[in-house]
C-alpha cells in the first residue's frame, strides 16, 4: 500500500494595523464595521497545512498577519520568515500576550482546536479553525456559548458551500429542477497521510478529517440531518508515521454513514483512509462525480471532490444527456476560509459558513461514532440556517 507523504500532499494542493475596531454582534449575527483597515490575523500551527493557507492569507487585502506560532518552534520562525510575518511564538499564550491581534487562524493537530479555540475565545479574540471545530459536541456548544458572551466570532472548516458549484446544485434543489429529492450519496477517501500519527489517535479519524466535506455539502445541499446510522471499522491497525513511527491505530479509517434528511430524503457517505484512488486524492486528477443526488425528474453529480471542484453534471426529463454547468471555480479553493472571514469582519459581509452548521456536522460524526459502535438509529438535536443559499 502506497501511503501519501507530507511532501506529496503539499505539492498537490496547492504588525498593529491602525482604525477603529471591529464591533460585531453576537455569534451568529449579523457585523457591523467602521473605518476598518486590516483584520490582525495570528496563526496557530506551521505544519504542512499552513503551507496553503499561509499564501492565500498573505494576499488578501483584509488581512495583515501579525504572529506566527508553533510548539515546534522552527516551524513557525520558516514560514514568518518566508511570509515577512513580524512575531513568532512557541506557545499560544506568549502569543495572546505578545502582538496584538484579532483574529486566531488555528491550523493545529484536531485533538487540539477544541483547547485551544476556547483559549483564544476567552482572551477575547475571534478565530477561525480548522476541522473540527471542537472534539465533542458539548464542547463546541460551550465555544459557540462562550462567543456569544466575549462578543466575538468563531467559524470552522470546512468552506464547501462557498464553490460556484454548490451554489449551482443549491439553486437545482431549490428550484425544483430534480423534481422530489430522493437520495444522494458521496464519497472521499485515499491511503491515508503518514506525515503526522495525529490522524490515527484517538480524536482523529477518516471522519473529521475527509468525511467532514461530504456530511457538510449533503447537508448544505438536503438540509440537516435529523437521523444518522452507520458503520464504522479499522481496516489497517498499525500505521508508519513520520513523527512517531509506527502507531496502533485508534480512531475509524473506515466509516459508512447513512443520513435521514426528512421529507423522505436519505443521503449516505462514505470515506476512509484505505482507497486507492488512481484519480488524485488532491483532485488535481478526479474529473469524476464523487457528489450524487437523485430525484424524480433528475439527477446531479458534483465532478472532482467537493472542495476542489471542476463542474456539475445535471440531467432531466427534459434533456436526458448531462451538461456540464458551473465549471468554473472563480478563484475558489479550501484554504480559503481565514480569509473569508477576515473579510467578513472587515466589511461585515456575512459569510456562508457557520459555526452553526460546523458544530451540526460534528454531532453527525460523533453519531456516526456511536451508532457504528451499538447499530442504534441516532437522533440528531442541532441544526443550522437552511437553505444555505
Amino acid at each position: 500500500m502506497k501511503s501519501i507523504s507530507r511532501k506529496e500532499f503539499i505539492q498537490k494542493t496547492g504588525a498593529l494595523t491602525t482604525g477603529v475596531m471591529i464591533s460585531p454582534a453576537m455569534a451568529g449575527g449579523r457585523m457591523k464595521a467602521v473605518n476598518f483597515n486590516k483584520i490582525r490575523v495570528g496563526v496557530i500551527g506551521c505544519g504542512s497545512v499552513s503551507n496553503s493557507y499561509f499564501p492565500h492569507l498573505s494576499q488578501s487585502p483584509y488581512t495583515d498577519i501579525v504572529s506566527a506560532c508553533d510548539i515546534i518552534f522552527e516551524r513557525a520562525v520558516s514560514q514568518a520568515r518566508r511570509f515577512s510575518i513580524p512575531h513568532t511564538y512557541p506557545h499560544i499564550d506568549q502569543m495572546l500576550a505578545g502582538a496584538p491581534f484579532d483574529l486566531l487562524v488555528n491550523l493545529t493537530d484536531m485533538q487540539e482546536h477544541g483547547r485551544l479555540n476556547k483559549i483564544a475565545l476567552k482572551a477575547g479574540k475571534h478565530v477561525w479553525s480548522e476541522k473540527p471545530l471542537a472534539n465533542t459536541v458539548p464542547e463546541g456548544k460551550e465555544l459557540l456559548k462562550l462567543a456569544k458572551e466575549m462578543e466575538v466570532r468563531i467559524w470552522g472548516a470546512p468552506v464547501v458551500v462557498n464553490s460556484p458549484q454548490f451554489a449551482f446544485m443549491a439553486e437545482a434543489v431549490r428550484t425544483g429542477k430534480l423534481g422530489n429529492i430522493s437520495s444522494a450519496h458521496a464519497h472521499y477517501g485515499h491511503l491515508g497521510p503518514t506525515w503526522s500519527a495525529f490522524f490515527y489517535e484517538k480524536g482523529g479519524g477518516s471522519l473529521p478529517d475527509l468525511g467532514v466535506y461530504n456530511l457538510a455539502t449533503l447537508t448544505g445541499l438536503l438540509g440537516p440531518a435529523k437521523y444518522v446510522t452507520a458503520m464504522t471499522s479499522i481496516v489497517t491497525p498499525v500505521r508508519k508515521t513520520d513523527n512517531k513511527g509506527e502507531v496502533k491505530v485508534e480512531a475509524e479509517d473506515n466509516a459508512m454513514v447513512l443520513m435521514d434528511h426528512g421529507n423522505g430524503i436519505l443521503s449516505h457517505v462514505q470515506s476512509g483512509f484505505n482507497y486507492f484512488d488512481p484519480y488524485g486524492h488532491t483532485g488535481t486528477g478526479q474529473d469524476r462525480p464523487t457528489v450524487l443526488i437523485w430525484g424524480t425528474r433528475g439527477n446531479m453529480g458534483l465532478v472532482g471532490y467537493d472542495w476542489a471542484p471542476f463542474g456539475v453534471d445535471l440531467a432531466t426529463l427534459d434533456h436526458e444527456d448531462p451538461v456540464r454547468y458551473a465549471d468554473d471555480a472563480r478563484g475558489y479553493v479550501w484554504q480559503e476560509g481565514a480569509s473569508i472571514v477576515a473579510e467578513a469582519l472587515a466589511t461585515g459581509k456575512e459569510t456562508l459558513v457557520t459555526a452553526e452548521h460546523s458544530l451540526h456536522v460534528l454531532e453527525i460524526i460523533e453519531a456516526a461514532r456511536r451508532s457504528g459502535q451499538s447499530g442504534e438509529r441516532i437522533k440528531i438535536t442541532t441544526g443550522f440556517k437552511y437553505p444555505v443559499i
